[in-house]
């Protein structure tokens, strides 16, 4: 496995084990990152589609599709700029950012082993 499949693949795991918690016990993590708790269903959508990302993650790593690893990095980068947009607007907590960073160094590690390979 490449170093960008391996990138991609570890950021897969990392979906999949938010999107699990987010399904499962979802308002843990909401009360860390100091977000309402909630019964409603929308947290648990957004868990189900973290889960899906992960295993398109997991395929794309399998595969070696360099063209995905590229995709994400566009992907995922543009990712703090939407929650930083959404702070800005008063609309969430800037803790939201937390969560843009975690796809930016994502999306910055998958790059430079692009750019390696």
């Amino acid at each position: 496995m490449s170093n960008a499949a391996k990138s991609v693949f570890i950021f897969g795991i990392y979906e999949l084990v938010l999107g699990i918690t987010l399904m499962t016990i979802p308002n843990p993590i909401l009360a860390v990152f100091g977000f309402p708790c909630t019964s409603e269903v929308w947290i648990r959508v957004i868990g189900s589609l973290l889960c899906f990302f992960a295993f398109y993650d997991f395929q794309g790593a399998r595969h070696e599709l360099t063209d995905y690893f590229r995709w994400t990095v566009y992907a995922r980068s543009s990712v703090i700029l939407f929650f930083s947009a959404f702070v800005l607007s008063g609309l969430v907590s800037p803790v939201l950012i937390l969560f843009g960073a975690v796809d930016l160094l994502g999306a910055i590690w998958t790059a430079l082993a692009l750019r390696k390979s």
